[in-house]
């Protein structure tokens, strides 16, 4: 596969006065207006690059092409309500529209979106943000999209890899094969797990190529409360509560939440988040007779959630894939354990008695048990509070910009060779 892209060669060189290298960020997973809560994480990490990594940030972050913003469309119509720009956190960001084709487009994904970005990366290099590095996350299409422009224009691609994109996507051969293209040809690849990196390994990439950077918590915002009866008080929990957190789908396991909450009758379940499952799961609670012991609070804005996870006595997670879940550690932030399945990053947050606990497998009764364990025996909170302060985004993002000015200092050596095309 050669793609054909319009365009000219490399521009002029980058600008050195600035005192760090100039960054692309580029990801379909970063947050926009009308998505606010779409991968906070990564605005966390890349906002703390900005303020410790001495770096210079422009964020391209590409949206399906929708022809409407009216309603009858569902949730595609959020896509026509997207502003072509933005600002997050002080950071500068592009939207700009890459076609999708249902069905039968993952394989041509990558190409598309490349050709559609194309002309906006040229745009801002032209406006005088002449990037050194573009630094993606997520493989795919994402990754081999930023590899392709990469080529293009000259410039050290760096990818990180966050969960779906490598425990999932990969087991598409035509995905697969492009992801170890791009991860061949990338200056440097991270992860946020080591069972990321593992599978990364596994599927072909060289030894020793992929960089384990663990996300971190803005323990700003999630810390123990000040006040933690009169919180439970103001939240009305009067009864030992678990907190389930997550997108209203399959995957996160919340009907597990439920039915093990079912076997446990004097505890409450509080369920934030919204998404396509809630009338299955509303109706499971009622099936159960639990329905008056399980609250549906819908999407939680950030604001809210460190008093919910400060009040409950637990968090549960009964995912069955994960990357690395940012609110394991927010939770164990505020002091409350965890009892979580052990999926892909989790066992790797889940390492002491005072974060909590790691479940058996995952059902209801092995969740119901590691509730039951946690409330009869609850760790000390202070000591879950202290244990979560290794996970820090500013160490997360230092960590970061150094592979970032590694790969710029190697391409101005000539160390970086690019490659036209798929070998």
């Amino acid at each position: 596969m050669n793609p054909a892209f319009p365009g000219p060669g490399p521009g002029p060189g980058p600008d050195r006065a600035t005192s760090g290298p100039r960054v692309l960020g580029f990801s379909t997973i970063f947050p926009n207006p009308a998505q606010p809560r779409h991968g906070i994480f990564l605005r966390h990490r890349l906002r703390h690059m900005v303020r410790t990594g001495g770096v210079s940030l422009r964020m391209v972050a590409p949206v399906p092409w929708f022809p409407s913003s009216r309603s009858i469309f569902g949730r595609y119509a959020v896509y026509g309500t997207i502003p072509r720009s933005s600002e997050q956190s002080g950071i500068p960001v592009s939207h700009p529209r890459f076609p999708v084709i249902p069905r039968y487009g993952m394989t041509v994904a990558p190409m598309l979106m490349a050709a559609a970005v194309l002309p906006t990366l040229l745009a801002i290099r032209n406006d005088g943000f002449d990037f050194d590095v573009i630094d993606s996350y997520y493989l795919y299409p994402d990754g081999v999209a930023a590899v392709l422009l990469g080529m293009i224009l000259d410039r050290p691609v760096m990818l990180t890899a966050f969960g779906t994109d490598v425990n999932l996507i990969p087991n598409y051969a035509g995905a697969r094969a492009q992801i170890q293209w791009a991860v061949r040809h990338a200056a440097g690849i991270t992860a946020v797990c080591q069972a990321l990196k593992d599978r990364l390994d596994d599927i072909g990439t060289e030894p020793g190529r992929v960089q384990v950077i663990r996300h971190g918590v803005d323990h700003g915002l999630f810390h123990p409360p000040s006040n933690r009866p009169a919180l439970r008080k103001r939240l009305g929990f009067a009864h030992p509560t678990v907190i389930s957190v997550g997108h209203l789908v399959a995957n996160k396991g919340h009907d597990l939440a439920i039915q093990a909450v079912a076997s446990l009758p004097d505890t409450r379940l509080i369920i934030a988040g919204d998404g396509p499952e809630e009338a299955a799961l509303r109706r499971l609670t009622a099936r159960l007779h639990v329905a008056h012991r399980v609250s549906f609070l819908g999407h939680v804005d950030q604001s809210r959630l460190p008093d919910l996870l400060g009040a409950a006595d637990a968090l549960l997670l009964c995912s069955d894939r994960e990357g690395i879940a940012n609110v394991l550690m927010e939770a164990m932030a505020c002091g409350t354990p965890v009892v979580a399945t052990p999926v892909w990053g989790t066992p790797e947050v889940v390492t002491a008695p005072e974060a909590g606990i790691l479940l058996r497998d995952r059902s209801a009764q092995a969740a119901a048990e590691g509730i039951r364990a946690v409330l009869d025996h609850p760790p000390d909170r202070a000591a879950t509070h202290r244990f979560s302060l290794q996970f820090d985004w500013a160490a997360a993002a230092a960590r970061h910009a150094a592979l970032l000015r590694h790969a710029v200092a190697a391409r101005t050596a000539g160390a970086i060779v690019t490659h036209p095309g798929y070998t």
